[in-house]
């Protein structure tokens, strides 16, 4: 137990901080373009579900909309991430030092992810609004959207859940990997 305590910081427990956010990163924009494979499968126009996020803060022009919600996307993926590796330094049993517990303390962080903030803003702020839309929307394009998602509120939440895990994966995989190659450490030559 001492062996594998110790063996957690072999890397600079500031790292932690640098890998996670750089996975969290990584992690969002590989969601990020399987959530556009949806759109494109569900038969909606790409970018529907950033548009969503942009209508949702009264964003009418359809452009815009998608992104600002992308780039809203882009943020909240990438400063979990950073979140994450913060948590690490002070709670080693969430440290991402293998990519197979990466990979176990990243699905945590893919729930708690979902529950903490994707199921209460779905909830309380995005549906609602929708909702608003279906008998008085600012245009068209937004008319379409709140249409195409009326009735889908359950399979929404549950396919979410789904792509929280995948990224929770991902994260955790890619910082526990980063942790144990000592990615970005300067290194002496003959040094291994």
């Amino acid at each position: 137990m001492a062996t594998e305590t110790a063996s957690i910081w072999k890397v600079d427990q500031k790292m932690y901080i640098f890998y996670c956010t750089i996975a969290g990163f990584i992690s969002v924009w590989a969601i990020s373009g399987l959530l556009v494979l949806v759109d494109y499968v569900s038969g909606t126009p790409g970018g529907t579900f950033f548009a969503v996020i942009g209508i949702s803060l009264g964003i009418n022009d359809p452009v815009t909309a998608q992104y600002a919600g992308f780039g809203l996307h882009l943020l909240t993926g990438t400063v979990a991430g950073n979140i994450y590796g913060q948590a690490a330094i002070f709670w080693r049993k969430i440290a991402p030092n293998s990519y197979r517990h990466g990979i176990k303390s990243g699905l945590i962080v893919g729930i708690a992810l979902w529950a903490i903030l994707f199921v209460p803003l779905t909830t309380f702020g995005i549906q609602p609004k929708l909702d608003s839309f279906v008998t008085s929307a600012p245009n068209q394009y937004i008319f379409e959207i709140t249409s195409h998602f009326q009735g889908l509120y359950p399979v929404i939440i549950i396919g979410s859940l789904v792509f929280h895990l995948l990224y929770g994966i991902l994260l955790g995989f890619l910082a526990g990997r980063m942790t144990e190659v000592r990615a970005f450490v300067n290194r002496k030559i003959g040094s291994w």
